[in-house]
């Protein structure tokens, strides 16, 4: 009989997988120094990201802050000033209904550092009570106008970071510096975001509604109630954004999807749909409450006598007037707005002056105000948004918001601006980041060459951002032959105009047409009106601004055809001499 072989044992100290456990003494100090080598490199790599934000952030402080030092009153301001000064003063929504008051609101935040003198017992239209407050009532119009524009700068650069954070969600840091690089140098923005008007505002909060239901995707049940709140200050700021909440409240909808999963077949489907629609008309009624609130921080009575200029609007638009659920105030506003679109108003487009609108005007006026190198940009990253795989989510909420919000612009009557289209360059901004997840090589040396190109194109108007034009189209100094109103002349350069006769034309007649909100006898300016005068006795020096002789027509036609041009100040307002 065998004996049975002895199986060794195993040595379980040199066999079994051995338990990470706490470090000993001696590798303690090795895993220190590794924890702060980590911590140093980390930071290190955070500093020039951080430097670059700063500076771009910098550069466009500078040229919003130069513009609104610089530029005297545009023609919609005053309203919005005076407006904001009523808020202030009297509680009062009696003034611009057309508008909810979120945007003065926030004009106002700045003009509570004033101690500007308000005649409550003043009478008169919205235009009249802007030149009143303003020229009339022995307030600073330069002191008043910086304050009130300082908040809507303010909020333009915060906007910035809502750019580079989308951008960078979508693509990563390389895609946010691009999209803030391209954001930072569009002179829409720029001119826009140093006045202090509403159209930056409304598209930066849309703009932000669709970055947090991005971010939903993740967290719904944070991120889309932020989204109702952003959605409702854009509403509470222009009426314009109203068509795309629907698109809002879908995208919502997504994003709910996204983050519980495709749920089992049959009735959990519907369920989850009906769950997920019910937080999206949840989020839409945050939004209404923000547009209440704003109307109740401004009078917590609610008091309103509506105006005798409120249109009676019949149809498919007036029963959205009557049905939303706003205050008399809003409803009312929406009313006015409504009856603008049923003016007829004049337009000019390539040296052409007709009346109606174009539906090809914005995106027309967009070629002509868009740097070359930001276009090709705003292209390339469209197309990335549809053909990678992995942009491809993101599209419904950067280029639907925009797309629909334009085809809304450009079916409306007032073919007056770039501004009514101004959500482009920001959606568009975070669009382009996309070229930064191309494979191709080549692509990034391109694209860093482009960003230089937008950089070296806006750069080079300073401080002129308003008239800015490509230079496909010759620059600004030409786009008076292409585009008028808001794309060139705005009334904002009278105070340049006075400087200008003085340091070279001082002593001589001086005739003026001057379309804006300013007055030039504020400003030290002695000019007849050319219009008022037989043309015999209309000889020297003659000044028009550039939207009066896009339009101008019979007896101010006339006296151009005499007059031969000899000067031109901000590229907004042509100095000629008549014989």
């Amino acid at each position: 009989m065998s004996t049975p072989r002895a199986v060794p044992v195993e040595d379980d100290e040199h066999t079994a997988p051995r338990r990470p456990g706490p470090p000993s003494t001696a590798e303690r100090p090795h895993l220190l120094d590794a924890l702060k080598r980590y911590v140093r490199d980390a930071r290190r790599r955070r500093w020039p990201y951080a430097l670059a934000v700063v500076v771009l952030l910098a550069q466009m402080a500078v040229a919003m802050v130069t513009a609104a030092v610089e530029q005297t009153p545009t023609i919609d301001e005053p309203v919005y000033v005076a407006t904001a000064e009523v808020y202030l003063k009297e509680r009062s929504l009696r003034y611009n209904p057309e508008h909810p008051p979120l945007g003065k609101l926030i004009i106002a935040s700045g003009l509570v550092f004033t101690d500007a003198r308000l005649d409550s017992a003043f009478v008169g239209s919205q235009k009249a009570l802007g030149r009143h407050v303003l020229y009339e009532s022995g307030n600073d119009p330069g002191h008043l106008m910086l304050l009130a524009r300082l908040p809507v700068i303010v909020l333009t650069l915060l906007l910035g970071l809502v750019v580079l954070a989308f951008a960078r969600d979508l693509t990563g840091p390389a895609g946010g510096l691009v999209a803030l690089a391209l954001y930072a140098f569009s002179p829409d923005v720029i001119a826009n975001g140093s006045l202090a008007t509403l159209d930056v505002p409304a598209a930066g909060f849309l703009l932000t509604a669709a970055w947090l239901l991005w971010r939903a995707r993740r967290r719904p049940h944070l991120y889309v109630p932020l989204a109702g709140v952003a959605t409702g200050a854009a509403a509470a700021t222009r009426m314009s954004v109203l068509p795309v909440i629907p698109v809002l409240m879908l995208l919502a909808v997504l994003s709910f999807w996204y983050a519980r999963g495709t749920p089992g077949p049959g009735a959990r489907v519907r369920w989850r749909l009906l769950a997920y629609g019910a937080a999206a008309v949840g989020m839409a009624v945050i939004a209404v409450a923000v547009v209440w609130a704003t109307y109740l921080v401004v009078d917590p009575q609610l008091r309103w006598t509506p105006p005798e200029n409120v249109p009676d609007i019949r149809g498919t638009r007036g029963r959205v007037a009557a049905w939303l659920p706003f205050p008399e105030a809003y409803r009312d506003g929406m009313r006015v707005q409504f009856g603008f679109e049923y003016d007829v108003w004049q337009g000019f487009l390539f040296g052409r002056l007709y009346e109606g609108s174009l539906w090809y005007y914005l995106p027309a006026a967009l070629l002509v105000k868009t740097p070359l190198g930001m276009l090709a940009l705003w292209t390339a990253g469209a197309v990335a948004l549809l053909a990678v795989r992995r942009l491809r989510p993101a599209a419904p909420y950067v280029l639907v918001p925009a797309a629909v919000l334009l085809a809304v612009a450009m079916n409306g009557a007032r073919d007056l601006g770039v501004r009514y289209a101004v959500f482009m360059p920001m959606f568009l901004a975070v669009a382009a980041a996309g070229v930064t997840l191309l494979r191709w090589r080549t692509v990034h040396w391109v694209t860093a060459a482009l960003v230089c190109f937008v950089a070296v194109s806006s750069l080079r108007t300073y401080p002129y951002y308003l008239p800015y034009s490509n230079e496909a189209f010759g620059g600004p100094s030409k786009t008076r032959l292409r585009l008028h109103d808001s794309n060139v002349d705005w009334g904002q350069d009278l105070g340049r105009l006075a400087k200008h006769l003085r340091r070279h034309h001082s002593g001589e007649r001086v005739w003026l047409v001057h379309k804006g909100a300013g007055v030039p006898s504020y400003y030290g300016i002695d000019a007849s009106d050319p219009l008022k005068a037989p043309l015999g006795e209309v000889h020297g020096l003659l000044v028009v601004s550039d939207s009066a002789a896009a339009k101008a027509d019979g007896r101010l036609a006339a006296l151009l055809d005499t007059s031969t041009p000899v000067d031109e100040v901000g590229h907004s307002i042509t100095l000629y001499r008549r014989r």
